[in-house]
């Protein structure tokens, strides 16, 4: 069975503000197999790591994954996703569903919490995407 492990992060600047999502892809064997970046508008920290985590689903299932390890340094969301928390607010309640369904393209999940120490890259990646969006708008 084909298992990717993916960390990811949401970024936002001033939260709510200029926000964006950091993505590294890792196979079975601990080989990256992707890095991504971009910047997803303005919003809050908490929607950007939605949006990350949605992006990282489907670039797994663009990938052929089976199974997915997820690992986020967003307690709540990994709560959320896992049906510890509820969801309360609007805009999370529609990226929570989303997630779920993307959720299902996959034999198994596992989604889980890490400390932010261990998810420097996907933080980097997201902050990189704010700030290369910020200095094409002072263009």
């Amino acid at each position: 069975m084909k298992t990717l492990k993916i960390f990811f992060d949401g970024s936002s600047h001033g939260n709510p503000g200029p926000s964006g999502i950091g993505i590294i892809v890792f196979d079975e064997f601990g080989r990256v197999l992707a890095k991504f970046s971009r910047f997803i508008g303005f919003g809050t920290n908490n929607e950007a790591e939605y949006h990350a985590l949605i992006e990282a689903l489907r670039k797994a299932t663009q990938l052929g994954a089976e199974k997915v390890e997820l690992y986020s340094d967003s307690e709540l969301l990994v709560k959320q996703v896992n049906g510890v928390y509820s969801v309360r607010d609007e805009k999370l309640k529609r990226l929570h569903l989303e997630c779920l369904q993307l959720l299902k393209n996959f034999k198994e999940y596992k989604i889980g919490y890490v400390p932010r120490e261990l998810n420097v890259e996907a933080d980097r990646l997201a902050n990189e995407a704010i700030i290369r969006q910020l200095k094409e708008m002072e263009r």
